[in-house]
């Protein structure tokens, strides 16, 4: 009788599927001289980056974390958290990022977040080598025009604006 026609067991075949896995790398972060490993924090600040360059966008975090900067921002000295309103889910070779922003009023909510996801996603992969398998966004807010509870300037330049209306235009 065959080697073939046998039935393997649970333990044989738990020994042959981790040689396979051990032969080949996955993704450009295990190579056959070692691995590179990047913390989540990283990934964040990366992401957070992103979505700020984004127009539409006014702020990043919910009301909690908004605040919280409006205190830490007035402390001289004090360092800026850029990775507010971002939280990263990240495996070996996969990222997941959960995104909280307040968006203009009168700007595209839609295209807003199609934008911050599209961003995202090519910074993270393009920087990192992970693959971003989801970016979930979150709209904590609306910021009015006239809205005087907030004495903070929209994330990004005019000219960064003027990127992302011919982006999404073509």
């Amino acid at each position: 009788m065959s080697d073939a026609a046998i039935p393997k067991t649970g333990r044989e075949r738990e020994n042959s599927a981790n040689t396979e896995t051990d032969k080949k790398p996955e993704g450009p972060l295990q190579t056959d001289h070692g691995t590179t490993t990047i913390e989540e924090n990283v990934v964040a600040k990366i992401a957070s980056m992103a979505a700020r360059q984004v127009p539409g966008v006014y702020d990043m975090g919910n009301a909690v974390r908004r605040a919280f900067s409006a205190v830490t921002d007035r402390i001289p000295n004090a360092q800026t958290n850029v990775t507010g309103g971002i939280s990263v889910h990240k495996g070996e070779t996969q990222a997941a990022i959960d995104v909280a922003v307040v968006v203009e009023y009168g700007i595209s909510i839609i295209d807003v977040c199609n934008n911050i996801r599209d961003n995202i996603i090519g910074q993270v992969e393009g920087t990192t080598g992970l693959e971003v398998v989801e970016v979930n966004i979150t709209v904590t807010d609306v910021h009015l025009p006239d809205d005087a509870s907030s004495n903070s300037r929209p994330l990004i330049s005019s000219n960064q604006s003027r990127y992302f209306e011919l982006r999404s235009s073509v």
